[in-house]
């Protein structure tokens, strides 16, 4: 789609409810209930973190998604897609500045490029104890990439048309920590496999996308 058209529909977004839980349950890995119950008190103390779905145009003025793969490191994420983003920090203003200061920092966009449409709907992550915040951003022109070389591997930049595609949201079996091999909806993305708590921040967009598009 055309970064202009894609601008002007999304310009009705401020507006509309956000689809929460209902969308996010489309993309939950079936454990998560279970992991929700047993970590009802540790979600009271959960660290907090911004992320960003950027939406920017490409040379050819069509609409893209960036999305990162991260490094191979001991953690939870590791080698894993997901957004731009990471934790609250002293001297952040607020979980909006953190995704923006984290976007700029991790891929290079600078923040005063960046326009937050809209807030999404937080999501709690049971394996890191993490509260997420994501934001939907666009920036206007084609980004020049840089990328944080000790956190992210790669940028991923997917195009709006494979990003809504329903022939991209697929079954597929992972393996987890919790139980060796688990059947998990996710999306194919750029040859990639994005589940868990990315896609279901991702589905929660592309419901909203859907909306207006």
């Amino acid at each position: 789609m055309n970064f202009d058209t894609f601008l002007h529909s999304v310009s009705k977004i401020e507006n509309i409810e956000l689809p929460g839980e209902s969308s996010h349950l489309k993309m939950s890995p079936p454990y998560r209930l279970e992991l929700m119950q047993r970590n009802k008190e540790l979600m009271k103390k959960a660290k907090k973190a911004g992320v960003l779905a950027l939406f920017y145009p490409n040379i050819e003025h069509q609409t893209q998604l960036a999305l990162i793969l991260r490094k191979t490191y001991k953690g939870v994420h590791s080698a894993q897609i997901g957004f731009p983003g990471g934790k609250i920090e002293k001297g952040d203003l607020d979980i909006k500045f953190t995704a923006l200061r984290e976007t700029q920092e991790e891929i290079g966009v600078p923040k005063h490029e960046i326009k937050v449409l809209k807030a999404l709907t937080e999501l709690y992550i049971p394996p890191s104890n993490f509260t997420v915040y994501p934001f939907f951003g666009v920036s206007p022109k084609t980004p020049r990439f840089i990328k944080q070389e000790d956190e992210v591997d790669d940028v991923i930049e997917v195009s709006l048309s494979n990003f809504i595609d329903d022939g991209n949201m697929i079954m597929t079996v992972v393996p987890t920590s919790y139980r060796l091999d688990v059947e998990v909806p996710a999306f194919q993305l750029n040859g990639h496999i994005v589940w868990g708590a990315t896609a279901m921040m991702l589905i929660e967009l592309k419901d909203l996308l859907k909306q207006v598009l």
